[in-house]
């Protein structure tokens, strides 16, 4: 349940610093900043890392999160980066992961209570 926690500690963080990338900024901006760019593809290969690290009892416990969503766009960000969208990493971090942030926070903050 500690590694759970951690990972989930880490997802947070790295779904904060994603959108503090992306807001205000266009796929287009993103592209031609390489150290905003960079970072980006690297919150998001953290976020889909650690989900895929999880549980699969908490993933269980909480199906209303969409666990493998992450770590399938990680996947993408990994073995495809020459490739990848950036106006999908965008609206992927304008469009979801706001609900997704919160459905995390939930679930850590259900397991630091449960700890305690």
């Amino acid at each position: 349940m500690r590694r759970d926690a951690v990972l989930l500690a880490e997802i947070v963080t790295a779904v904060r610093r994603i959108l503090e990338l992306a807001a205000g900024q266009s796929a287009g901006e993103i592209e031609v900043a390489p150290d905003r760019r960079d970072s980006l593809l690297w919150n998001f290969t953290v976020l889909g890392e650690a989900v895929s690290q999880l549980s699969a009892g908490l993933k269980a416990d909480h199906p209303t999160v969409p666990w493998t969503d992450a770590s399938r766009l990680r996947n993408r960000v990994v073995h495809g980066y020459w490739s990848v969208d950036f106006e999908v990493l965008i609206a992927t971090a304008r469009d979801d992961l706001p609900s997704f942030l919160g459905g995390v926070e939930s679930v850590l903050a259900s397991l630091v209570e449960n700890a305690g």
